[in-house]
């Protein structure tokens, strides 16, 4: 019997603007396993939801979250990723989803946008004892080595660049960046859908690794992977793999 990879909602699932409640809401409301969410960090050090530090205000001006307190970037609307063309929303503080979390069986996916993330990060999972509910992507060898230096105990995954695969020997990519997850304490690998193989999966399970994918929105492929045996899927298209979930099931 297949073992059903895990569902990961992409920030911005079933067409909801990028990292806002809207979109949190509907992967809760949906049912998926976990939540993926980007973060960033103001100048005065609050954690932000946001994939790109540079961001565009409704008015056409241009700023950086890294360069503004929390309570200038609050004040503006800002152009909306994945929404409609002329939908704006307010950047929001991590500590927004804490009511989302509280007495949920859901786990959140903080997808780390810079190194100066990962000790507030760290301190933020801590204080509000969420060890086992909250784990961080984002990481390639250098950050997944600097989680480790700062806070062991977070989980992690180890974030690959695909361009590796092309250039290298299949196999042989495959055990090194195994080798290097495994360095750096990471509990598996998060890669694009495309450079994954079954070859990988057997090589990932002998290190004692996931293989977690990213982003799978057509059906086909979701099949594809689902009888690979991946461990997690991450879609913005929830509902197709939610159906998915429900015929495996039969």
């Amino acid at each position: 019997m297949i073992s059903f990879p895990r569902m990961t909602a992409h920030t911005g699932c079933m067409g909801t603007p990028d990292n806002t409640l809207k979109s949190i809401e509907t992967g809760l409301r949906l049912g998926v396993d976990i939540l993926e969410e980007d973060i960033l960090i103001t100048a005065d050090g609050m954690l932000v939801l946001s994939h790109d530090d540079q961001v565009h205000a409704a008015d056409g001006s241009e700023y950086c979250i890294s360069q503004m307190s929390f309570a200038e970037l609050s004040k503006l609307d800002i152009k909306a990723h994945n929404g409609s063309e002329d939908e704006t929303i307010r950047i929001l503080p991590l500590d927004s989803l804490l009511t989302y979390l509280q007495g949920a069986s859901v786990r959140l996916n903080l997808d780390l946008k810079s190194d100066a993330c990962v000790e507030p990060v760290s301190l933020w999972i801590e204080q509000n004892r969420l060890l086992e509910q909250v784990f961080l992507s984002g990481c390639e060898i250098d950050r997944a080595h600097l989680v480790k230096r700062v806070n062991p105990r977070l989980h992690k995954l180890l974030n690959v660049d695909a361009a590796i695969f092309m250039a290298n020997n299949y196999t042989d990519t495959a055990h090194q960046i195994c080798k290097d997850a495994v360095s750096a304490a990471c509990f598996g690998l998060n890669l694009n859908y495309r450079v994954v193989k079954p070859e990988l999966l057997e090589i990932a399970k002998g290190y004692g690794l996931d293989v977690c994918i990213w982003t799978v929105n057509e059906e086909a492929e979701m099949k594809r992977f689902i009888e690979m045996g991946v461990h997690s899927i991450t879609t913005r298209h929830v509902s197709a793999l939610i159906q998915l979930k429900e015929l495996y099931s039969c």
